[in-house]
């Protein structure tokens, strides 16, 4: 079972062995929403499918909710359904890929994991690797395969809300870590929120930084070394990550179990929920 990265080789040893397999592209681009649905449409891994940040990732209708933010996640009970009508089935090893970072991929498997489903795996360096590594692509819709047997299970990885975060700010349980570029955690600009700023005491980790130049997670030791500079003491299971709206927080979450510190909270709902009340405390510089 692979439950943080899988390398494109890896993948195509599970595809040659027939393994029971479902491969998702995550494909998404926030300025141009549409344009992730088109390039799984040029190209995607033979026998993929497509999960779309939007319209499968989140809620943006009257749906209940899980958390809040400009990507509020759906419910544990509508994700599962959503899972089992695709075709996932409880034996399946589940591999994720995108073409940017790896961010949109890394919300779906923590998603998955969320959900109870282990065997998830993100394909390091996505697309680019796989294709680098010789991998065949192909073209269209995906190929709709039948119901699967996907039911929840014991969530795997902590949701922490708003009001959790607020309670023990400031504390020595909790430790946050923003996955946003350093000039929006600082305030010097927001692009995406109403007000700019980061939830004070938060340290600054952008998600880009746990990656290399070829777009692959940097290796495991060197990681902890990172990680372990920036917490300067404070223990890693206390560290509750966000960013603008929980997408791309994923990778530094994501990072830190590569890097062997453990699993670790999400507070989902990130500045953009934080910041959406002027009675919550709020920092720049």
């Amino acid at each position: 079972m692979y439950s943080t990265l899988i390398s494109a080789a890896q993948l195509q040893q599970l595809q040659a062995q027939g393994q029971p397999l479902l491969v998702f592209d995550c494909s998404f681009d926030l300025a141009q929403p549409e344009a992730g649905r088109a390039q799984f449409a040029q190209a995607h891994i033979p026998g993929a499918l497509h999960a779309d940040l939007d319209l499968h990732l989140s809620v943006h209708d009257a749906r209940p909710t899980a958390s809040g933010g400009r990507h509020p996640l759906p419910t544990r009970e509508h994700f599962a359904a959503w899972l089992a009508g695709v075709g996932l089935n409880q034996n399946m090893q589940v591999v994720v890929y995108d073409r940017s970072n790896n961010s949109y991929a890394a919300r779906l498997w923590w998603m998955l994991q969320w959900a109870g489903h282990g065997a998830v795996a993100v394909l390091d360096g996505g697309l680019a690797a796989w294709q680098a590594q010789g991998g065949a692509v192909e073209a269209g819709p995906a190929v709709a395969l039948p119901a699967g047997n996907f039911v929840l299970r014991a969530p795997l990885r902590r949701l922490v809300t708003a009001a959790e975060v607020l309670q023990a700010l400031g504390h020595p349980e909790q430790t946050l870590i923003d996955a946003r570029a350093t000039p929006r955690f600082k305030g010097e600009v927001e692009p995406l929120d109403p007000v700019a700023g980061h939830i004070p005491g938060a340290l600054n980790r952008p998600f880009t930084d746990n990656l290399t130049p070829e777009g692959r997670f940097k290796p495991a030791a060197e990681l902890r070394t990172a990680f372990e500079g920036l917490l300067a003491g404070r223990a890693p299971a206390n560290v509750v990550h966000h960013c603008g709206s929980g997408v791309t927080a994923l990778p530094n979450l994501l990072a830190m179990e590569v890097a062997g510190l453990g699993s670790t909270g999400l507070f989902a709902g990130s500045w953009s929920e934080w910041c959406s009340d002027l009675q919550r405390p709020m920092a720049k510089g």
